[in-house]
């Protein structure tokens, strides 16, 4: 069977192992230590904008934070982009909170400012002030950052920006990850860069990553014994994963221009098929990194479709997969209310995830290119 071709798989700069060696050398195996706010101090020069990281386990354990320090609490609503990972929805229960979820507009794919004002006026009207919003660069393509941010001014909702695919991403020249009130990172095995497993708080408040980092390590009250005046969280990222991560940083700008190169490979691939369109930038204020680069069917058939193309790939082994299934679709939150004006669905069923990988060589794209116009000679 041929190699395995992957959606998005992790990609080594090299030097990771260094950091990683120098933490057992020195015995820095506890989970804090010097790379830790090595690589916290990186992400914030890397950010700008007065950013503060607090680096933690995961991107959800991020969000649910998130939601903590804005106090989300039972019986609260929080505003959600329903087209998205779970990830980012799930906090919102961990908190005894209520997700309302809204639709998508289709230039980026993310949440719609027109239907964002609807739902927070209806949600008024029955009493209920929306907690936060939960806002989605998806598969790297920033969210409509300036109109997103008035609606919420005007409001005065806090923004939660999910930030967990768009890491190199920018608006207006503006890293993603600085938008919002509080914004989170992620560093999962499939993201542009890795720490094995990891997260990280964003917040131009000094005081957020303080008090992250304090829910994060157990909520331990400062005394000499243990004290919990709060309840803690596990939540900390390690200091061995934080040296997979300052290696990471080294090559992160050039993982995104080769995310992007991969874009770029399949709008050519694509351009004289009328039926497929690539997601791209629609507009100079935005940059992709093209965390993953997707497609839609603008016509379909019994042969031309998502599921057709994506089963004669897995014939020669090569992975790709649907895009996100909205949140209000979903069997676990088919209770919660929702906002929708069909764009997330359509998308659902039009749409494909391909091979991203900033690791992939010229070898994989001709594997691609042969087997993807095999596939288009015999259904279009």
């Amino acid at each position: 069977m041929k190699d395995k071709i992957y959606l998005s798989s992790p990609h080594m700069g090299g030097s990771e192992l260094d950091f990683v060696k120098e933490a057992f050398q020195t015995n820095w195996i506890a989970p804090l230590g010097p790379n830790v706010s090595q690589f916290e101090s990186l992400l914030e020069q890397y950010l700008q904008a007065g950013s503060h990281v607090a680096a933690l386990s995961s991107g959800t354990s991020a969000i649910h934070l998130a939601l903590i320090i804005l106090g989300v609490s039972t019986g609260d609503e929080v505003i959600c982009q329903s087209m998205t990972f779970s990830a980012s929805a799930n906090p919102i229960l961990y908190q005894g909170a209520t997700p309302v979820f809204v639709d998508s507009e289709a230039e980026t794919w993310n949440l719609c400012p027109e239907l964002l004002e609807t739902a927070i006026k209806d949600r008024l009207a029955k009493g209920k002030k929306p907690k936060a919003i939960v806002a989605v660069h998806l598969y790297g393509m920033p969210y409509k950052v300036t109109a997103l941010r008035a609606i919420a001014n005007k409001y005065d909702i806090p923004i939660v920006e999910d930030s967990a695919e768009a890491l190199g991403s920018s608006y207006n020249g503006q890293k993603c990850g600085t938008f919002g009130d509080i914004s989170i990172l992620s560093f999962n095995g499939n993201k542009i860069i890795t720490t094995s497993g990891g997260g990280a708080l964003v917040s131009k408040k000094l005081a957020h990553k303080n008090k992250a980092i304090f829910l994060a390590t157990q909520a331990r009250d400062d005394a000499p014994h243990y004290q919990h005046s709060e309840i803690g969280y596990n939540y900390r990222l390690s200091n061995v994963s934080a040296g997979i991560g300052c290696g990471q940083m080294e090559v992160l700008d050039k993982h995104v221009s080769l995310r992007r190169d991969m874009n770029l490979f399949y709008q050519d691939l694509f351009k004289d098929v009328k039926e497929i369109e690539v997601f791209k930038e629609t507009n100079e204020k935005v940059y992709s990194n093209h965390w993953l680069s997707c497609i839609t069917f603008t016509h379909t058939t019994a042969k031309l479709n998502p599921e057709a193309l994506r089963t004669f790939l897995l014939t020669e082994n090569i992975e790709a997969r649907p895009l996100w299934k909205p949140m209000h679709l979903q069997p676990v939150f088919k209770d919660a209310p929702s906002y929708v004006n069909g764009v997330g669905e359509r998308l659902f069923e039009t749409g494909l995830c391909l091979p991203s990988g900033s690791n992939l060589i010229d070898a994989d794209r001709s594997r691609i290119t042969e087997t993807i116009i095999n596939y288009l000679k015999n259904s279009v």
